[in-house]
């Protein structure tokens, strides 16, 4: 059978509730604060800056390693060609 509830509804809480409430609470405001400080601490600090030297390294590398991939891909066609004439042979 349900309950009504109402204005004269009455609950008990123990105090070790009341307690862990109140930490759990405590814990997540002292969380905000924190946060906010680091946030705040981070508008503040510099941009990082990717010099021009930075960067046409970073285009130089990614450029070689487009090369070295269009390199292996071609190697690998040749032999995938090689084992296929292989197995025509063999039938």
């Amino acid at each position: 059978m349900a309950k009504e509830l109402n204005e004269n509804t009455g609950f008990t809480i123990s105090i070790k509730t009341l307690i862990a409430v109140g930490f759990a609470i405590s814990t997540i405001i002292g969380m905000w604060f924190a946060l906010q400080a680091d946030i705040a601490e981070a508008k503040e600090l510099p941009k990082p800056d990717v010099t021009r030297m930075e960067f046409n390294m970073k285009d130089v590398n990614v450029r070689n390693t487009i090369m070295e991939t269009r390199d292996d891909v071609k190697k690998i066609e040749e032999r995938m060609i090689r084992i296929e004439d292989k197995i025509d042979d063999l039938r």
